[in-house]
């Protein structure tokens, strides 16, 4: 075991070395991808083709000929994968709950308890390690441990594909080659350095491996060896891997003492398109508009937050600060951000939220497209065309609706997408 921690140290410090080089590589990469070439999928579309390139950016990332060898003889596309770039693209929520979901079926009261529970359990069992943790890394353990029951369920569900094949896949013919050829890259890395071995390197349809759920690069980056095994084991050592998440989010920029978020009740006939990523502002100023904390104590006079309205008006609302963000970074969607936060809340004693969630119909994503184009073209949206509705989005269904004289909620109504529709196609603008 120390022999493939030292390897692993060597192999760590190498890849870090060499990551600015690969980064510019595959930016470059990017803009090939389209059309084919070295790193994005061959103008012939052979994965044959595709590997053959790789071949010489992995020897030069460290990995040996023979590991090389080895892990790609035979190695074949796995083309059941979700959301790959097989013609025309069509968005899609395949595999992505978070987008999928309503805010009430995602955040199951009754499911939380129950996670919440067995996440307590594991508080008290690693109460020493989760100690370290915080005092290291700034951040609280009942945090690390939402992460890890979010992600894999503590270590029930930790994927079921070969990851190397996966990673393999998703830099030939995903929707973000240039990003997955990195990884492909450090995915034999890894297997090189023997931190991991094939068999083990399971993962999820996004390639994300281990209790963690990291991508190779972010082991890389954020592997932490807590329990002195001679490496830093996010496969099966339970307190390698909460250090290594609590690691990953200190490296985003989490700032100790602060909470995630702060639920908040509205003043009556609040203005929704407030709920503005970009428009933080102090507390005092919340407050004397007539926001009042729910569950807990008022942030400082100070503190800058911003609003959110996961639901526009049909649910509780939130002020938001840094951290919530922070958390943003390990996964994009709102609701899986209000999930771990919920729940990393609950498993340190809190309770269910103050307003339950009200009931609305999720449009899918080619639904949320189509209305992100036609909001762009009215002038209100200015955001990827992803068919998410995020934040930017229901910002801007928000605005389109004050300035159609609708009802405002925010929330991408089937009576909201028809106006919008209408008013794209009239070429209305507000």
């Amino acid at each position: 075991m120390m022999a493939r921690g030292a390897g692993w140290k060597r192999g760590m410090g190498l890849a870090m070395l060499l990551a600015t080089v690969l980064a510019g590589e595959a930016s470059a990469q990017g803009a090939r991808a389209e059309t084919g070439g070295p790193g994005g999928r061959p103008a012939s579309g052979d994965f044959a083709g595709f590997l053959s390139a790789m071949r010489p950016k992995a020897l030069a990332l460290g990995v040996s000929a023979a590991t090389w060898e080895r892990e790609t003889a035979g190695l074949t596309p796995d083309l059941s994968l979700p959301n790959l770039d097989r013609g025309p693209r069509k968005p899609s929520h395949a595999g992505q709950r978070e987008f999928s979901a309503t805010p009430a079926q995602y955040l199951s009261d009754q499911a939380m308890a129950a996670t919440a529970a067995k996440g307590a359990g594991l508080a008290a069992r690693y109460r020493p390690q989760l100690a370290a943790i915080e005092q290291r890394f700034g951040v609280p353990g009942q945090v690390a441990l939402a992460i890890f029951g979010r992600e894999t369920g503590y270590g029930a569900n930790t994927g079921k594909y070969d990851g190397l094949r996966t990673l393999a896949t998703q830099a030939w013919t995903g929707r973000r080659r240039e990003t997955f050829a990195q990884e492909f890259l450090y995915a034999l890395k890894m297997l090189d350095d023997g931190v991991v071995s094939r068999p083990a390197m399971k993962s999820s349809w996004a390639g994300a491996m281990g209790l963690t759920q990291m991508l190779p690069s972010q082991y890389y980056r954020y592997g932490v060896d807590l329990d002195g095994g001679g490496r830093a084991d996010i496969w099966t050592s339970v307190p390698d891997a909460l250090a290594s998440i609590a690691n990953h989010l200190r490296g985003e920029g989490w700032r100790p003492g602060e909470r995630w978020a702060y639920e908040v009740a509205p003043p009556a006939r609040a203005d929704c398109t407030m709920a503005d990523p970009d428009a933080p502002r102090p507390w005092s100023q919340w407050a004397a508009a007539g926001y009042r904390p729910e569950n807990g104590p008022a942030p400082a006079r100070g503190t800058q937050l911003a609003l959110l309205l996961p639901a526009g008006v049909y649910g509780p609302g939130f002020l938001v600060g840094p951290n919530y963000f922070v958390l943003k970074a390990y996964n994009f969607s709102d609701l899986y951000v209000l999930y771990v936060g919920h729940l990393a809340d609950r498993i340190a004693g809190g309770g269910p939220f103050a307003t339950a969630w009200g009931k609305v119909a999720q449009p899918s994503a080619a639904q949320l497209a189509a209305m992100q184009r036609e909001l762009t073209r009215l002038g209100l949206y200015r955001e990827k065309i992803d068919g998410f509705a995020g934040m930017k989005t229901r910002l801007a269904v928000g605005a389109f609706q004050k300035a159609h004289g609708l009802g405002v909620d925010c929330w991408p109504t089937p009576e909201t997408l028809k106006a919008i529709s209408a008013a794209a196609k009239q070429g209305a603008t507000p």
